[in-house]
Parts: C-alpha cells; structure tokens; sequence
C-alpha cells in the first residue's frame, strides 16, 4: 500500500503532461520558417517569408520577388489575420500533413485547406508554395489559392478567384475579383463577388473578344482547355526573348481600385511597366468613390467629394479607399426643409436606386424633394419636365458620355444650404433690416451706381469665370497686351505650322521663356474656344508639351506652351544639317513620341485624333526628349479637311490613304502618320527628296524621290542597314533599329484594321509585344512589279511622268518622280 501510494502523483503528472502537451502540435511539427528567415526558390527569382508594409505592425507570410529593389508581393497567406509578433511568428509543416502560420500571442492564423495529409512542401522557380505527399503528387499549393496576382503557369479554373487587397498597403480582402464567369468562357471583373462591372468577352478558340490585343504576336501565350465546360482552365506563359533565355518577370494583378493590370519588369530603369489594364477608365469599376463619390477619372486621386460634402472616412480616403463614399459637410441631419440643391450636371451613377418620377418644373420638383426627407436630389429634364427624384444615395458618379448629355436630364443634390443654422438665420434678419434701411436712404446713390457698374458686368463676369475655372487646371489667362508685350511686339518668329505662327517670349518675373502660338483661323465662338481649351489644359504628360495658359479677347486668339530650346525634330532631317542625332537619341524620341501620341488616343478620358503627326511638331527639350506640339487644335480650330491639306503643302507624305478616300478619320490616321515620321528619324532624312543632280537642260525641274517605298522595301525583305542614316558610321544597336523599322513599315498599311493601335506600338517599340514582319504595302508591291502605283485618288505615278497623288507627296504636274534609290540620294 505504501509502495502505491508513492507511485500516484507520478502517474497523475504523467496524464497531465499528455493531456496539455499534444505532440501533434508541439514535437512532431516542423518549423520551416521562423521571424525573419526566408527561403528562396530554386533560381531565387522568388522568396517566401514573413513581411510587413508601410512600418505597419501587422505581419503576413507572403511571397514576393526575390532580387527587386521594390518589395513587389504576388501572394500572401495570413491576409485576414496578420501576426503581431514577427519574431516569434513560424511557418510550420504539422504532423497532420498541414501548412500553418503559428502567432506566438494568437495561435494559428492561418492553415492549409488540403484533405489528404502532405510529408514535405517545394518552393517552385515559378513563385508556387506546393505541399505534397510521399508519392510526389500536391495536395495544396498556392497557385489554387491565389491573392491579387496572377503569375505565368498559374491554372485558372472556375473555383479559382484572385481577389485585390483592401488597399494599397493593407493586404486583407478588398472588394473586386478575378474569375471565370459561370458560363467559363470569358474572364470577369466582380465587386463584392456578385457584381460584374467588366469581362474580356468570349473565347473565340484563339483570343477574347473584347481583348483585340491578344490578336498581336504576343511574347506571350494563352491556353484555354474545354472552355464552357465545369472542368474549364486557362493560363499562360512567357516565352524567352532572343536577346535572354530567361523568361521576364511579369504578372496580372487585380489592384485595391477595382482595375486589372499587367507588368512587366523594365530591367533598364529598374521599374514595372504597366504593360495593360482594364477598364479603361477608373470611373468603369463599380461603386469606386462610393455613396455620393464623384469619380474624376485622375489616375492619382480617382474620386472627390461634391461641394457642400466631404469624405465619410478621412483616414481611408488618405489611404485611397473611397468606397465609404461622402457626407453632407454638417452632417446627415439637421434643418433639412432649408437644404438648396447643387447643379452638378450630366452625370450617371453605378447600379439602380430607389426612384420617384413626377411631370412637374424643376421649382416644383425641387420643392417636393425637400419635403421628403428620404430625398437626395433629382434629376430633372427641361424639355420634358420629367423629375426623377433620387431616393436613395447614388454612387460613384462620374460624368456621362455625352458631353452634353442623351436625354437632356441634369441631376441637382441636395446640399446643405451655409450659415443655415437658426443663430445664422437670426444674424442674417438683422443684417437684412440694416441693409434695407440703407437703402431706403442711399437708395439714389445705389441706383445710379448699378447703372454705371452694368457696363462693366460682362467683363467682370467673364474674369471671374477665369479666375475660378481656370486657375483649377492651373492655365493663365493672360491679355493680349500682356503676350504683345512678352513677345516685344510678336518680333521673334521660331516657327509656323498649319494653325498659325510661334513667336519667342519671356514672361514678367519668369525666368524660363515660353512659345506664343498665334491661331490664324479661330474657327469658333469664344465660349467653345474656351471649353476646347480646358480640354487641352487638363492634358498632362511627360510626352506632350504643357499647355501654360491662352488668351481670347476679341478676335485675338493665342496659346502659351513651354518653350522647347532643341527646336522641333525636323531641323534635324537633313544630310545638310550640322546638327546629328545619335541612334540612342533617336530611339528615345521615336519611343516618347509614341507614348505621348498613345496617351492622347488610350489615356485621356476623350480620345483625342491629333490630325497632323509630323516632324514639325515633334519638340525637342533642352535634353532631346520628344514632347508632341499641337494635339487638340484640329477640335479646336474646327478644321475641315481641305483646310488639312492646304496647310500640309509639300508634306503630304504624311496623311493616311482614308483622308482622300473620303472614309472616316479614326487614331488609325495618326499611326500612318508616325509610321512615315518613323522612316525619316531612320534614315536622318525627308520622306520627299528633291535630287538637284538630275535638273539638266531639258529639265524645267527636279526629280523628286519618294523615299518610303524604297525603304520599306529594304525593310522587308531584311536590309535595314541601307536604310539607317548613313552619318552613323554603323554606330546603333541592330536589333533596336530592325525592331523600329519594322514597326514603321506595321504603321503605314493601307489598311488601317492592319495598322496596330498606338498602346501597342509603344509595346512593340519596347520589346514586350513581338514584331513580326509586315505585309508589303500598295506602294511596295506597286514598286516591287515595277507597274505605276496607283494611290487612293486614283491618280497614276510612274517616273518620267506627271504626279498629283496625295499620298506620295508628289505635286508638282510634269515633274520627274521616282520610287527607286537615285544613285546618290
């Protein structure tokens, strides 16, 4: 008994010891990760571990690339419960065959989801966390549960969904998706799982409708196996270039404001590339600026708050979160019955609300809205006296796509009316009383001095417009006795384009000049001088000359840009010219010009046309960067096309075969445009070439040689060395100037369905988009048979002859005209 009694508490701490102490999630589980240590993949493109952002002390175990300067995360593990304590925080393999992240203060927070137990886990080259069983086979890995990004070789099916973070440094679910919509024939972008707001389309067998792109000889490809089917998946790879046989970086990410997008890493700048996105405006994802949120479509801060409002969440909007929307300024309660209503225009709004429709006048409809309570503006249409009174808050605004609006209806909010409070009222009645006594008694004197100030009214007027409208797109509004005298009386002339001629000018206390474009042909009124011109200001990018101020007074109409001290590229298109460019110059203007002209055509809200792409109006800053002159001034001036080519005498090489033909003009007449631009900036020469040589006593003129066909030609069948500008002395990179070639012959098809659009010339230029060779021309093939070449009009060109084709820029009647090399060009 005694011998028992002693043996009873060592079993009784025996029981206690198996009871706390589990050995499956103690002993038995291995620690892969602890704090700060991380694990690299198998050519360390990749690392995994444990990281933080923005010195926030919430920490995720994600994956990110390994040799970037720029932290870029591709997944992350615990997003909906970060560890506070890094240090202690492990990444473990449990007996039980599962991944867990283990808070030393929490517990676990995050766990694989696998059915079958795994024994060991790789970490791929591809950036993929796979956890696998003995027999080699996975039974979890991260590709099936992916976070924001979509990585080359990841498998997308119909249970796979790519969800964006809550913003740009919180990695916790936000509100838009990537998936296969449930017919899985096409991708979808979805707001909060059950909203779709944009899809790629069908798949054709080859590509997605609504991703005409995907047509281009990409570096990638896509694979789509039994699509319309449950059993539906789709992914892609990239193929290694020529110049490395590794694959580059790239990814698709769905980003905190609801767009896709697509890098690729720029090795020479150290940088992403933003090498596509949809939608193709911030303003098409749904429900972005939230209730009463106006989206503005800046790619920096998408959404503001109408005037008497402001964000519901300060701290989020900070963080660019908008999705709280805004708020009336005091508040959503108080004297409501003395609301006023804020006209804010055309504008259309995400999703359907609660509506009540009236056939009353805007006063009556105003009226019934401020006595219901639940009201929060109207719409309302003059010529129908239809009101549509909103009875639920609207969300995401964002102006319509007409720009004076389909149906005529205007919406009006309500807003809190100022100094609405009943001390303010009170204040107001005494104020009131004091300025009607005043008057009864300087009643003479006010009379006389509103009549003497009527004068005056219109002008007043106009420049308080000015100094409102104006000063947000940061335009001066200057006099012309102001730019007469900048310029010393319009003394210095420094160009003269087709809209009119540029002076030089300093401004008072400025110690840059500035160029003074005086318009020849103001087409229209001053007010839409003035919209075109808001529309031009509000134009920002390193690619096109800023816009710093106009002036419209009278008959007087000028634009004041940035002067650019290089002068324009045309001076530098001449084998006569003292000034050479090197091929790393020309390459970076060839590259800027494109992005600035993709900017106007993809990037602004309007698309703008330019109408007269040519050397002329391509500057060059006082560091050879290309900044494109005179975009919007064909909307402007109201410029026909009889106006185009009698301003374009002597260059009309440069206009596309739709403008004589009559069809309608689309950005596809600006990529002729800088495709023949593009042949010139090559060769260091002019598209029209007047040879002297050939002038003899029979001659009455000179031969005229028509430099694009010859070197297209060239270009196709592989000699582009000919073509390059002799001046060189072979001093290029071959494989920058085969590629530019190329895409100049791409650029000047006939058929414009065949000309790629700007965004992927720019993609071409750089690489990322493969450019394969072109079909020939009309021109070439005219020039290869050696028949005349017909152009659009109709009017046949063969040497020895007259020549009046537009689109050769040979105009002279009886003049000599050749489309072969001269032997001395």
């Amino acid at each position: 008994m005694p011998c028992t009694t002693s043996y009873l508490p060592l079993l009784l701490l025996l029981l206690l010891l198996i009871f706390l102490v589990p050995p499956s999630e103690t002993a038995q589980n291995k620690v892969i990760i602890k704090g700060n240590q991380t694990i690299l993949s198998f050519k360390s493109i990749f690392r995994l571990g444990f990281f933080s952002n923005n010195g926030s002390s919430n920490w995720y175990l994600g994956i990110s690339y390994a040799s970037l300067p720029t932290p870029t995360h591709v997944w992350v593990a615990n997003r909906i419960r970060p560890v506070s304590d890094p240090v202690s925080s492990t990444l473990e393999l449990t007996s039980t065959g599962h991944l867990i992240v283990r808070d030393s203060v929490y517990g676990v927070v995050w766990q694989t989801d696998n059915n079958e137990p795994g024994t060991h886990f790789r970490f791929s080259e591809t950036g993929n966390l796979i956890l696998i069983k003995d027999d080699g086979s996975p039974v979890w890995q991260s590709f099936d549960n992916p976070t924001d990004t979509w990585l080359p070789g990841m498998n997308v099916t119909g249970r796979t969904t790519m969800t964006s973070w809550r913003t740009l440094f919180d990695p916790s679910p936000g509100f838009y998706s990537l998936r296969l919509s449930p017919s899985f024939n096409e991708f979808q972008l979805v707001y909060k799982g059950t909203t779709p707001y944009w899809s790629t389309g069908n798949w054709t067998g080859e590509a997605f409708v609504g991703v005409p792109e995907m047509t281009v000889p990409y570096i990638y490809r896509f694979h789509f196996v039994n699509p319309y089917t449950p059993s539906a998946f789709f992914w892609y790879i990239v193929a290694p270039s020529k110049a490395n046989s590794e694959p580059m970086l790239t990814r698709f990410m769905v980003d905190a404001n609801g767009l896709l997008r697509q890098y690729t890493w720029e090795p020479q700048t150290q940088s992403w590339n933003m090498f596509w996105v949809q939608p193709d405006t911030p303003c098409s994802v749904y429900s972005l600026c939230g209730q009463l949120g106006f989206c503005s479509g800046e790619s920096l801060k998408p959404c503001a708050c109408l005037r008497g409002f402001r964000p519901r969440n300060d701290a989020a909007w900070r963080s660019d979160d908008f999705s709280d929307g805004c708020r009336r300024d005091n508040g959503d309660s108080g004297e409501k019955s003395d609301d006023t209503f804020e006209a804010v225009g055309d504008l259309r709004y995400d999703g359907d609300i609660k509506m009540s429709r009236l056939q009353v006048s805007k006063s009556s409809c105003g009226k019934t809205c401020l006595g219901n309570s639940s009201c929060v503006g109207f719409y309302h249409n003059e010529k129908s006296n239809l009101c549509k009174m909103l009875l639920e808050p609207p969300v995401n605004l964002k102006n319509s796509s007409s720009l004076t609006g389909v149906n005529g209806d205007l919406l009006y909010i309500r807003a809190p009316r100022k100094g609405s409070s009943k001390g303010d009222i009170s204040k107001t009645i005494i104020i009131l009383c004091s300025v009607v006594g005043s008057i009864s008694v300087l009643g003479f004197t006010l009379l006389v001095s509103l009549i003497l100030l009527k004068r005056n009214r219109k002008k007043k007027k106009t420049r308080k417009e000015d100094e409102d409208g104006f000063a947000v797109l940061n335009l001066k509004v200057f006099s012309f006795k102001e730019l007469h005298v900048a310029t010393s009386g319009f003394s210095e002339k420094v160009g003269h384009g087709g809209f009119g001629a540029v002076f030089k000018g300093s401004l008072p206390g400025a110690s840059t000049f500035v160029a003074v474009k005086r318009l020849e042909r103001p087409g229209s009124g001053e007010s839409e001088f003035r919209a075109e011109v808001c529309t031009i200001g509000n134009i920002q990018h390193v690619n096109l000359v800023r816009l710093r101020g106009f002036c419209s007074e009278n008959l007087h109409r000028l634009l004041v840009y940035d002067y650019m001290p290089q002068g324009s590229l045309s001076s530098y298109l001449s084998k006569t010219s003292p000034m050479l460019l090197s091929w790393e110059t020309r390459f970076r203007i060839a590259l800027g010009t494109a992005k600035g002209i993709a900017y106007l055509h993809e990037g602004c809200r309007d698309c703008i046309i330019h109408c007269d792409i040519k050397p002329e109006n391509i500057l060059l800053d006082c560091d050879y960067n290309a900044k494109v002159s005179d975009f919007g001034l064909a909307k402007l001036l109201g410029r026909d096309f009889s106006r185009v080519l009698a301003t374009m005498r002597g260059t009309w090489g440069y206009v596309a075969p739709e403008w004589i033909s009559g069809l309608p003009i689309t950005t596809k007449a600006d990529v002729y445009s800088f495709g023949m631009t593009l042949l010139e900036l090559i060769g260091g020469r002019r598209n029209v070439i007047v040879n002297s040589d050939t002038v003899g006593e029979k001659e009455t003129e000179p031969e005229k040689w028509f430099f694009p066909p010859w070197a297209a030609r060239e270009i196709i069948q592989g000699n582009v060395d000919s073509v390059v500008d002799s001046r060189l002395n072979g001093e290029y990179n071959t494989e920058e100037v085969t590629r530019m070639a190329t895409v100049a012959v791409w650029c000047i098809q006939d058929n414009e369905e065949i000309r790629p659009a700007m965004g992927t010339v720019v993609k071409m230029l750089e690489g990322v988009v493969e450019v394969t060779v072109p079909p020939p021309p009309k021109l070439i093939q005219a020039l290869v048979s050696g028949d005349s070449y017909r152009g659009v009009s109709g009017t046949s060109c063969s040497e020895g002859h007259g020549c009046s084709d537009l689109n050769t820029g040979l105009s002279s009647p009886g003049s000599r005209s050749s489309f072969g090399k001269p032997s001395s060009p």
